[in-house]
């Protein structure tokens, strides 16, 4: 119908995320901008109330209108935020003055007194799809840095789904990186009490989180550590000691760094301790992260090229 390969994409990608969901489930969609304050207030109220009501068939979906012009545009999108609530493929009610919890919980109720959703599956349970969803979610806000969000959204989904690796996995690792160390065993304790999720390969993950944490130090043992690594780049247990405990600061970039530099200088160095090392690092952050992709990029260089 005109469309360029673009748009074409554009309108695929939209039918997929938001048009075919709707169809049996109410669709909150939020457009909104990475520069946008007002977006980033209003986005833990969507996920929050989004969660909350998963049981009754509403999913969030997000539109980031620098990315998809052209979708904003057929929605005639003039400031942001925006935010509609979409089913079977239209929009059917305007939620954008709703930036409150209780706002938006009263809208939706009043819509969904209305329309037949289907929440749940055959037995009445959450459906595989939206606790997908909110861990994609969840994921990506880990991502972008922002640990104590993504927590909350690991947390809601456990409690939908508490038998979901993925969550338990991914509020272990949030709560690493928040420095909350006690209460992540804890977590990671009471997963490892279940031999389904104890077998998933993300749990894995927690758990080099969890051990890599235990490595911290403080400050002045830490400066004490960087000092004599740097002073003797050839001292390798000096260089791990400091990688470890660099990492476990919160200070990765130097750990990689200090790691790259020992696998280039003697990738053989005690049975490749600091690639096993840069492993654990890359698992425990998240083998999808971003920054985990850039530095196995860097780590194939010095191995193979």
């Amino acid at each position: 119908m005109g469309l360029n390969i673009e748009e074409q994409k554009a309108v695929d990608k939209f039918k997929k995320d938001v048009v075919e969901p709707s169809m049996s489930n109410l669709v909150i969609l939020d457009f909104w901008a990475e520069w946008c304050g007002p977006c980033k207030a209003l986005t833990p109220v969507l996920e929050k109330v989004a969660a909350e009501y998963a049981d009754k068939g509403v999913i969030l979906a997000k539109v980031n209108v620098d990315e998809e012009q052209f979708i904003a545009s057929q929605f005639q999108v003039r400031s942001i935020p925006t935010v509609y609530a979409m089913f079977q493929g239209q929009p059917v009610a305007d939620l954008t003055s709703a930036r409150t919890e209780s706002q938006l919980k009263e809208m939706l109720d009043q819509i969904l007194e209305k329309l037949p959703t289907q929440p749940g599956g055959e037995n009445g349970g959450q459906p595989q799809q939206d606790v997908a969803q909110f861990i994609a979610m969840a994921d990506q806000v880990m991502s972008e840095g922002d640990a104590e969000r993504a927590a909350g959204i690991y947390a809601q989904v456990i409690d939908m789904a508490p038998s979901n690796a993925a969550a338990q996995a991914g509020l272990v690792r949030a709560l690493v990186a928040l420095g909350q160390v006690e209460e992540a065993k804890h977590i990671l304790d009471a997963a490892l009490q279940d031999p389904e999720i104890a077998a998933d390969p993300l749990i894995e993950q927690a758990k080099s989180a969890v051990e890599l944490a235990d490595t911290k130090v403080d400050d002045s043992e830490l400066q004490t550590l960087r000092e004599k690594a740097e002073s003797d780049p050839a001292d390798m247990d000096a260089g791990l000691a400091y990688a470890e405990a660099a990492f476990a600061a919160g200070q990765r970039d130097d750990a990689a760094d200090t790691l790259l530099r020992m696998v280039e200088a003697d990738r053989e160095w005690n049975e490749g301790a600091a690639r096993t090392k840069l492993l654990q690092i890359f698992e425990a952050v998240g083998l999808e992260d971003p920054w985990v992709v850039a530095t196995r990029r860097r780590l194939s260089r010095i191995l193979f090229g």
